[in-house]
Formats: structure tokens, C-alpha cells, sequence
């Protein structure tokens, strides 16, 4: 998934001259650094779920944005975005994950790779020197996997991995506000969906500072807060209930 989504940034990074030279065009590429602190639970086809003690991990996102005047044709945004969670429980009751049985009191690990790539398509509602606001569509694609293993020396050793798939719409709305004179900005980028069973929230809010303002690139710096919740309903027969929060900064250049 690392190299579809750096093969899709690169080629969007391909537009680069063309941006340059007509500036009714922009491409937007960046990378952020996430410092998360993770915690939540997973089940497999309806079975019951378990808690697990996630690690706190360093996660990266890239990103590529392109935006254009043509009318009524949305701008687009891809986004890949890390999540390899690394965890652990002591099992509080019979835990059933892909036709095995992880028996009541076993120490139990699992790698859950929840790392996915976002397509997004949005307007620009308003923009100027000052405030812009953009809404639109988010498809957040998964492609990823859960192993579950218990290790023992007495050869009882069990390892169960199931891998999953699925596309989840999301509404998207970004907004930023510059501080004039200053280079400085504040803004505020997330997507949403609550239906049945499933809630998924993704936001970051920060500040943004221009350290490079001129007719051939801008360049800035950001940091701030990101926050995630994955409760997912019986994606691809997967089931989970998963935040992720912390701050984060990132770098980002304009063309």
C-alpha cells in the first residue's frame, strides 16, 4: 500500500510544471509525523470482541492535492495514512478470532494493520487571502490484515491472521483562517460518517506556519492534534471500536 500511494503522490507530482506555469492550477503535496496513543478492541464475524493494551506509536501520513478551475469537476486529494497497531491482553473470557479458540487467561499479542489510503473530492465553497473552505467526499480504502498469536513453550503456540478489505464514504469539510501579517494560520480538516452500527471520525485541528511565500512554491510547516475512531461494522466480516489520538506536524508545499 506504501508504494500505491508514494506511485500515486509522484504522479500527481508530475503536474508540478504545469502548476507552475498556469496558476489557476495548484498541487499540494506533504508528509505529517502522528504521535498516537492507541487503545480499542477487535472481533471477527460477530464474535465477541476483546480489549487489547496498545502500544503508543509514531505513525506517517503523506499526502498529494490537486486543485483546478475546471467547473462542476471536483478537486482531488489522496492521502495514505499508517496504522500498524501493536498490542496485547490477557484474555478475559474465551476469545474466538478466525475459527480458533484463545482460551480465558492467556497473554495473547496482535499486529492489526489498519493503514489506509483516502480519496477525497471536494469543492472550494469559499477562498480567499484569508479564509477558504472546502467541502466534499471522503472514500477511506482499507486494505489491511489482523494476526492474533499466543506463544508458549510447551509447543501450544497459535497464530491466527485474517486479511480484510473495504471502502468506507466519509463527508469531508476543511476550513483555515489566516492571521494577516503574520504567515501564521489556524485551520481545521476531517471526515465523518455515523450510520447504524458504524462511526468513523478523522480530524486534525492546528496551526500552520509560511515559511516560504512567493510565485513559484510556498512552503509550511504545521502542527497540531490528530484524532481517530474507527468503529467499524462488519467490514469484510471485521469489527472494530479503535482511537487513535495525538499531536502531530508535518510540512507541506504548495506549487
Amino acid at each position: 500500500m506504501k508504494k500505491y500511494c508514494l506511485a500515486a503522490a509522484l504522479s500527481m507530482a508530475c503536474l508540478a510544471p504545469a502548476a507552475q506555469a498556469d496558476t489557476l492550477l495548484g498541487l499540494y503535496v506533504g508528509v505529517d509525523g502522528w504521535k498516537s496513543d492507541n487503545d480499542g478492541q477487535f472481533s471477527y464475524k460477530n464474535n465477541a470482541s476483546q480489549d487489547f493494551d496498545f502500544e503508543d506509536e509514531t505513525f506517517v501520513s503523506y499526502y498529494a492535492a490537486l486543485e483546478h478551475p475546471v467547473p462542476l469537476v471536483p478537486n482531488i486529494k489522496l492521502k495514505y495514512t499508517e496504522l500498524e497497531l501493536n498490542g496485547s491482553a490477557v484474555i478475559d473470557d474465551t476469545f474466538s478470532f478466525n475459527g480458533s479458540n484463545f482460551a480465558k487467561g492467556r497473554e495473547v499479542n496482535t499486529l492489526s494493520d489498519l493503514s489506509h489510503i483516502d480519496y477525497i473530492f471536494y469543492y472550494e465553497i469559499f477562498d480567499n487571502d484569508l479564509i477558504s473552505i472546502d467541502l466534499g467526499l471522503n472514500v477511506k480504502q482499507f486494505d489491511g490484515e489482523i494476526t492474533v498469536r499466543y506463544d508458549s513453550e510447551e509447543d501450544l503456540s497459535q497464530t491466527e491472521t485474517v486479511d480484510f478489505s473495504g471502502f468506507v464514504p466519509l463527508a469531508y469539510g476543511r476550513a483555515e483562517a489566516g492571521l494577516p501579517f503574520t504567515g501564521l494560520s489556524v485551520f481545521f480538516e476531517g471526515s465523518f460518517l455515523a450510520i447504524d452500527d458504524s462511526k468513523v471520525q478523522d480530524y486534525q485541528v492546528g496551526v500552520a506556519w509560511e515559511l516560504i511565500d512567493n510565485l513559484a512554491v510556498d512552503v509550511a510547516v504545521k502542527a497540531g492534534y490528530r484524532s481517530m475512531v474507527l468503529e467499524l461494522d462488519d467490514v469484510d466480516d471485521i469489527t472494530t471500536d479503535i482511537d487513535a489520538s495525538g499531536p502531530f506536524a508535518g510540512i507541506q508545499v504548495h506549487f
